[in-house]
């Protein structure tokens, strides 16, 4: 597969363990990312994870703002195939029918379930017991094109999504690599997606960052656990924001919900729909990532006892 021209379009850490992969084996010619973003309070330029692998392997790397004005540079290359992973805007059909292999896509989910930006997210958020990494021909459409291949992968207890997105990320990488041969040859299968199946996993939204302890226990470590380590879900207390890392649950009959009735020495409980929710890793608004236990040590804990989150 050296030989196999290749242009790549993809931007975060996710889609560069694939980008590595391809590297490896394929001809990789041009990759498209994502424009460079400000951030922080300094307003420092940051390379995406895509271009940075790129450039440190000598690869030409285009940046247009709007894919869908902006695509002269891939005609030019000629590609005989385009592979995308996580690139962050839609594909103009103009794209989409250059290469001779077509435009291939690596999704993280067993499609048609989760379409969209935050498959990872709302796997463990919706408590999935099942996700996995899906090869398909991309079309106009978000994420609704012909599977050519699929990989399951069990979601384990102590899955977050740091450590669901490194998994899926290698299982997807060595998915493509396994996938390739037959798309080159034609002898690869392509499946039509069962739209009656079909779920969607849009973008985080602020406001679902935030901790609803009318909820049950595990629907909460559900949110915990799917937004760690970003963005991390939050609460308030006293108006001040709280992010929350790890928690663990144990149930019990409780009167409100919301209200802090316990202080341990290492962790905070809430109560919830069905019982207590213990806060063990945190990040006070102003104050870095800490233990509960350091966090109490320099508080008066009767002063956080008995109030009501927010």
């Amino acid at each position: 597969m050296q030989d196999l021209k290749v242009v790549f379009m993809g931007t975060p850490e996710f889609a560069q363990v694939v980008l590595e992969k391809l590297i490896t084996n394929t001809n990789v010619l041009l990759v498209v990312t994502q424009p460079d973003k400000l951030v922080g309070r300094k307003k420092e330029l940051k390379y995406s994870a895509v271009k940075q692998l790129a450039l440190k392997e000598n690869i030409p790397v285009f940046q247009p703002t709007k894919i869908k004005e902006d695509y002269a540079k891939i005609i030019e290359v000629k590609p005989d195939i385009i592979i995308t992973c996580a690139y962050g805007q839609i594909i103009p059909k103009e794209i989409l029918d250059l290469p001779r292999l077509g435009c291939i896509n690596v999704h993280a989910s067993l499609l048609p379930k989760l379409r969209g930006g935050a498959p990872i997210h709302k796997a463990l958020i919706n408590g999935e017991e099942k996700t996995g990494i899906t090869i398909m021909y991309m079309d106009e459409k978000m994420d609704t094109g012909d599977i050519i291949s699929q990989e399951e992968y069990k979601i384990q207890d102590d899955d977050n999504v740091g450590i669901l997105h490194e998994k899926l990320a290698k299982i997807g990488a060595d998915l493509l690599i396994k996938t390739l041969p037959g798309i080159i040859d034609g002898t690869n299968k392509r499946f039509k997606q069962d739209e009656t199946k079909a779920t969607y996993a849009y973008n985080i939204k602020r406001e679902e960052e935030h901790l609803d302890f009318s909820k049950t226990g595990q629907e909460i470590l559900n949110q915990i656990r799917g937004l760690n380590p970003w963005p991390l879900a939050n609460l308030l207390i006293d108006d001040l924001e709280y992010k929350v890392y790890k928690a663990y649950f144990l149930k019990k009959v409780v009167k409100e919900v919301g209200q802090i009735i316990d202080i341990k020495k290492d962790a905070i409980g809430i109560t919830c729909q069905d019982g207590v929710i213990y806060l063990t890793e945190i990040k006070p608004f102003g104050k870095k990532h800490m233990s509960v236990q350091d966090y109490l040590n320099g508080v008066k804990k009767e002063k956080i006892l008995a109030k009501f989150v927010k």
